[in-house]
């Protein structure tokens, strides 16, 4: 057994087949943060949607629910989706995290050469953002940002909704978030 810790005199090893998903609800959040482990289950290195939802019927499943949010939650609940079969699903969710990815921005948005003064984050920054970190699981590992701008300027003028941002600025700003989540 590797790396053990015991919790409630049982014994976790950091091999996820032999994981308690119960057990590992009670670990430290740093221990569950490290074996990535799911919310809601416990389960270790597991994402609900990407996991059990894949191919084609997993981003139609995504864009569905998303779209209960709006144009934008359509955005990523399909990126999300959009896997092959579990396993890849899995690796999908485990390459993009939307909670990690907006977290990050909402700290960091005002410090970027394309924030002006007014924007507001959920209203004009989020959707840019979303553009560039949702749709980089569509393209392969290597694919470069301005290859594809063309598709991401349409799914900016889909999603943008209330933004005041026109294309140049969300284009930096998806272009940053599409970078940071290769």
């Amino acid at each position: 057994m590797a790396n053990p810790e015991v919790v409630d005199r049982r014994v976790v090893t950091n091999d996820p087949s032999n994981i308690d998903g119960n057990v590992v609800k009670h670990m430290s959040k740093e221990t569950r943060e490290d074996l990535n482990a799911d919310i809601i289950t416990g389960e270790p290195g597991s994402h609900p949607v990407g996991t059990t939802v894949g191919g084609v019927s997993g981003a139609i499943a995504g864009a569905a629910i998303g779209s209960m949010a709006g144009p934008l939650g359509t955005l990523i609940g399909g990126a999300i989706g959009a896997v092959t079969g579990g396993t890849a699903g899995h690796a999908s969710a485990e390459a993009i995290d939307p909670t990690h990815e907006e977290a990050y921005w909402r700290a960091q948005h005002a410090n970027v050469d394309y924030y002006k003064d007014g924007y507001e984050f959920d209203r004009d920054m989020h959707p840019a953002y979303a553009v560039g970190y949702a749709n980089r699981a569509r393209y392969p590992v290597d694919a470069n940002f301005d290859d594809h701008e063309a598709d991401l300027r349409r799914s900016w003028e889909e999603v943008k909704g209330e933004s005041r941002m026109e294309w140049d600025d969300a284009r930096m700003a998806s272009r940053d978030a599409w970078n940071r989540a290769r």
